[in-house]
């Protein structure tokens, strides 16, 4: 790595190093304020008419998003909604052998990784190949070293390829980008996709942009906000 490029990489963590406390520091003022902005909800997967008292009301029901099974890379099969409990999980798509957008966000992933380095019981970070014929899960162990992924709170995900597109396509509802060569209908977002505890959608983030990290970064504190909130009921 070049000069250039370590200092840049510093000065990106140091950014994020900084903004995150600011994040924590305001979403506390507005918490004692008691008045705070939670993520949206994405996604109404349909709209409910409900009648009360003669009045007609209407409900969205927002999407939920279902089970996936797939390998890590330390070689167990795990499953995101089962094995992760009530954490906020955040999910990206990417491929070991990506030469282009793929590194900044593994490494801006990384960034989120290093912020809730205190709170990693809360968030999970998930990375799915969407090139699951080359990325075993050796290879996946092998990426995931190289970026200094920590196992227990980051899994980097393979299995068959058309559940990881079905997971893409038609539960997170990621947008197709362009085709890669060779690869026929080849998902390649730098999109970030927030989950909540109940796999409700609370966000997407262009994941190589810093500000776009920051929204992702402050949007799951208030994710943890709204879970602490609703156990004291």
């Amino acid at each position: 790595m070049t000069d250039k490029k370590k200092n840049r990489t510093f000065l990106l963590g140091l950014a994020v190093a900084i903004l995150l406390p600011l994040s924590f520091y305001m979403i506390a003022k507005l918490l004692s304020k008691d008045r705070i902005d939670l993520p949206d909800f994405y996604v109404v997967d349909k709209v409910d008419t409900v009648i009360e008292d003669g009045e007609t009301y209407y409900d969205s029901v927002y999407h939920r998003v279902a089970d996936v099974e797939l390998v890590n890379q330390l070689g167990d099969t795990v499953s995101i909604n089962r094995d992760l409990g009530d954490k906020i999980v955040v999910v990206n798509f990417f491929f070991t052998t990506c030469p282009t957008v793929c590194p900044k966000l593994t490494q801006h992933v990384k960034m989120l990784q290093n912020a809730f380095k205190k709170n990693d019981t809360t968030v999970h970070l998930v990375s799915i190949s969407v090139d699951p014929g080359k990325d075993s899960f050796p290879a996946l162990r092998l990426y995931a070293d190289q970026h200094g992924a920590d196992h227990d709170h980051w899994w980097f995900l393979t299995g068959d390829r058309d559940k990881i597109y079905n997971y893409a396509y038609n539960e997170l509802r990621v947008v197709m980008g362009r085709e890669e060569e060779g690869i026929d209908k080849f998902i390649h977002t730098q999109k970030l996709v927030l989950l909540d505890k109940d796999r409700h959608i609370r966000g997407y983030y262009d994941g190589v942009d810093t500000a776009e990290l920051r929204r992702c970064a402050d949007d799951i504190i208030l994710l943890t906000l709204e879970k602490k909130r609703k156990r004291r009921r």
